[in-house]
């Protein structure tokens, strides 16, 4: 989001010096990366785990890095692992935010099944004891089984809806608790009060500003950017930057991955102020805290974003992550553990996930790695 924003300055100069001549180059999309979204374009797989994994790859994840590996064993059964390269070494030391994503794929993977009448039973970290940092060894074994009479989750409709929308809200539509609840009937917490949520707002704000401004965090995230139609379909995962503005900007030699790194520039100027207006836009928040930080808490932490973020799908409302005040590299140690005193978390209790809610414009989705991709 804060790289999409940045480039603004650039691709605006970039479209004014492209001229009408170019215009047929600079509206092309991305061909390939947003093909797995499409889940009616093919017929289901007979294999149920196939049906499973090829929604479970839509889910929401930390950077988009979709670190899934699967391997299949024998009939029924399979083996999910960490691709350990996308992992998030300076904003997530301890893969908290990876293992939340494991969280995520499980859950709608057990959705999935269920639509065709089949359960999934998982167990997690099979093969050794989870470690401070995820290795080779599977995050989870899954195994599948026909249930007669089967009741399906009301959520499988909205997998492929489902969106982290990063624009700015409209603060005039309000997010009534109603709602609120709703999305958290499957855990968490919300407020819309707001003085409440005009704290949690600074925090907020504070801490995207410490991510945008402290070189190894934001680096992470440069080093991510997939500029341009032909890298996003090349690499459909990490930043993707597109549409006309970025396509211009890449035309007149005014974007690439350097100047995007330059904190000195006018595109990160304006990319700072323009992250403000959008982490700034928060009339209502959920959160998600567990009684400890375990992996299994993680995985639960996931589960349940995952659910909330479907649940909101089919109300018609915005959600995104707020994850920066979460995180646990040293120069936001601040900002963590005001956010977690403001959300009354108590002795062991770790707040995982934290999101804003509202009306916010329709977006595309994030690109996608196709199935086979993930497949050892």
């Amino acid at each position: 989001m804060v790289s999409r924003r940045m480039v603004l300055g650039a691709g605006l100069g970039g479209l004014a010096l492209v001229g009408a001549g170019g215009v047929w180059r600079v509206t092309r999309a991305p061909e390939t990366a947003y093909g797995p979204w499409d889940l009616a374009a093919a017929s289901a797989p007979d294999d149920i785990r196939l049906d499973a994994f090829r929604h479970a790859i839509l889910a929401p994840n930390p950077h988009n890095r979709q670190p899934w590996v699967i391997r299949l064993i024998g009939e029924d059964a399979a083996e999910i692992s960490c691709d350990l390269d996308k992992r998030l070494p300076v904003t997530d030391p301890f893969d908290r935010q990876i293992t939340i994503g494991f969280g995520t794929f499980l859950e709608v993977a057990r959705i999935a099944a269920l639509e065709r009448g089949y359960a999934m039973e998982t167990e997690l970290f099979p093969d050794s004891e989870a470690q401070s940092r995820l290795d080779e060894s599977p995050v989870a074994r899954v195994t599948f089984a026909k249930v007669e009479g089967a009741e399906r989750d009301h959520l499988f409709s909205a997998i492929p809806q489902r969106r982290s929308n990063k624009e700015v809200y409209d603060l005039t539509k309000k997010v009534r608790d109603i709602q609120l609840e709703t999305i958290t009937l499957d855990g968490g917490s919300f407020s819309a009060d707001p003085a409440f949520v005009a704290q949690l707002r600074s925090q907020i704000l504070k801490a995207i500003e410490i991510e945008m401004t402290t070189p190894g965090p934001y680096m992470e995230s440069v080093d991510l950017m997939r500029i341009g139609h032909d890298q996003i379909d090349a690499n459909p995962d990490g930043i993707d930057l597109s549409g006309p503005m970025v396509e211009a900007g890449i035309v007149a030699g005014q974007i690439d991955r350097d100047q995007l790194a330059d904190m000195s520039s006018q595109a990160y100027a304006i990319g700072l102020e323009q992250t403000r207006e959008a982490y700034g836009s928060v009339a209502s928040l959920i959160w998600i805290t567990t009684p400890g930080n375990s992996r299994a808490d993680q995985i639960e932490a996931g589960r349940q974003y995952v659910r909330a973020n479907l649940q909101a799908t089919q109300l018609g409302l915005a959600m995104h992550p707020m994850s920066q005040s979460l995180q646990e590299y040293a120069e936001v140690a601040g900002a963590y553990r005001d956010v977690h005193k403001l959300l009354g978390a108590k002795e062991d209790e770790r707040v995982q996930m934290l999101a804003r809610v509202g009306y916010g414009k329709a977006i595309g989705p994030s690109p996608r790695w196709p199935l086979e991709s993930h497949m050892i």
